[in-house]
């Protein structure tokens, strides 16, 4: 029976496998005749000094034609390797790394063809702004799903979080209070969602829907009511300025875009490595985990699982309502109806991409911060792509990385399992 085992989970990877490598060809092909052979006539040219920084950096001037092929014929044969050989994780990660990269600059080389020079440096500090609240919460999710509580309620904690952030700052005048707002009211739907998953034992995925509908009607129905007739008293908060850090924010190219943002990207920042260093290098992530992976074997050992996925819940509901609070005082600076536009379950997304770990989610958030990004930025440059499908980009990018690399992530074991205590 092992033996069975065994081989019908080697035969499942190397499935997986050709799946995947399947996947790179096809966008090798892609690079090869859609971004090569299509291409305008012209080169992209792309820019990396914004407006009164100390250092010029030089332009960069690709042909669209030449790079794109060659970028794609480079992928189509990873993509062969990939499915073909038996390679270690590290190698598989950095040729799917490889591909990603090669697939983006083709795209960019073709939208920038003959045109208006392209902003890399506006595209790459758009691109940090957007994934601020997916990266935020894609966190609350691990949190939670490492305890082995499912958080399909990110959209609406974003949801919450934005609302209260913008109402608070706007009625005291305090950014930071309405930060702190925010935060406070994704934790609270993260106390509806612990006790209704833990206590009640209600469907974790269910619940979490409802939620959100509930966050969503909530918000829409106060906004009417509220905030459009009082949209000056309570709608019209200031937003925080961007704190430049001395020194490595005058690094060229990577200064403007790191070091030199809002309170909300270094708070970020921060929640990351806490998380990760929380998770995998502390007692207390030990017990987490635990608890995620198998409740009753905690339980033996004296670890308060109850407690423990009480804890983590509202713990990740407090940390989505910050990404929440960034979509109004920390860009747009007020809220409009479902102003969170999905990006809830596109957090959701990136935490399943990657592989519930924090490091893994926050560099799928980047990259479906990037798709936010090409949105807003390369409808600017004229580039040869409807608006409409603009802003689909990151919905599709959600869904090509779920489809082609979810089957081989694995959620923690307990994972949305109601704990009963013996």
């Amino acid at each position: 029976m092992t033996a069975i085992t065994l081989v019908g989970h080697e035969r499942a990877t190397i499935d997986r496998q050709r799946v995947v490598g399947a996947i790179f060809a096809v966008l090798g092909l892609v690079d090869i005749f859609v971004f090569g052979l299509l291409a305008d006539k012209g080169d992209a040219v792309f820019t990396f000094t914004l407006t009164g920084a100390a250092v010029n950096v030089p332009n960069l001037t690709l042909a669209p034609g030449p790079v794109s092929e060659g970028l794609g014929a480079l992928s189509v044969v990873l993509g062969f390797v990939y499915a073909g050989l038996k390679s270690s994780k590290i190698l598989q990660r950095l040729m799917g790394v490889t591909v990603t990269l090669a697939f983006v600059v083709s795209f960019l080389c073709w939208s920038d063809a003959g045109r208006t020079p392209l902003p890399f440096e506006s595209l790459m500090q758009s691109t940090m702004l957007a994934a601020i609240p997916l990266v935020l919460g894609a966190l609350s999710g691990c949190l939670c799903e490492r305890s082995g509580v499912i958080n399909i309620a990110i959209e609406g904690q974003l949801l919450l979080g934005a609302f209260a952030g913008a109402v608070i700052a706007s009625a005291f005048g305090s950014l930071w209070l309405g930060l702190l707002t925010g935060s406070l009211a994704g934790g609270l739907l993260g106390i509806l969602l612990a006790v209704f998953a833990i206590r009640y034992m209600v469907d974790q995925i269910i619940l979490g829907v409802v939620l959100n509908v509930f966050a969503s009607g909530l918000t829409g129905y106060l906004y009417d009511q509220e905030l459009v007739p009082f949209e000056n008293r309570l709608n019209s908060p200031a937003t925080f300025n961007s704190i430049k850090i001395p020194i490595l924010g005058d690094i060229p190219v990577i200064g403007p875009i790191l070091f030199d943002s809002t309170i909300f990207l270094y708070i970020a920042y921060a929640a990351v490595a806490l998380v990760h260093i929380g998770l995998f290098k502390t007692r207390w992530g030990l017990r987490v985990r635990a608890v995620g992976e198998h409740p009753t074997a905690a339980d033996t050992v004296g670890i308060r699982v109850l407690w423990t996925r009480y804890r983590n819940v509202i713990l990740g509901g407090l940390v989505a309502g910050i990404g929440g609070a960034s979509l109004t005082i920390g860009s747009v600076g007020s809220f409009g109806k479902d102003i969170s536009s999905g990006q809830g379950y596109i957090a959701l997304a990136a935490m399943i991409f990657g592989r519930w770990t924090p490091l893994g989610a926050t560099g799928a958030a980047l990259l479906f911060g990037f798709s936010l990004a090409c949105a807003s930025v390369l409808g600017t440059i004229g580039a040869p792509i409807p608006s409409d499908f603009l802003l689909m980009l990151p919905y599709v990018a959600t869904i090509i990385a779920v489809t082609g690399f979810v089957g081989r992530s694995r959620a923690p074991k307990a994972d949305g399992q109601p704990y009963i205590k013996a």
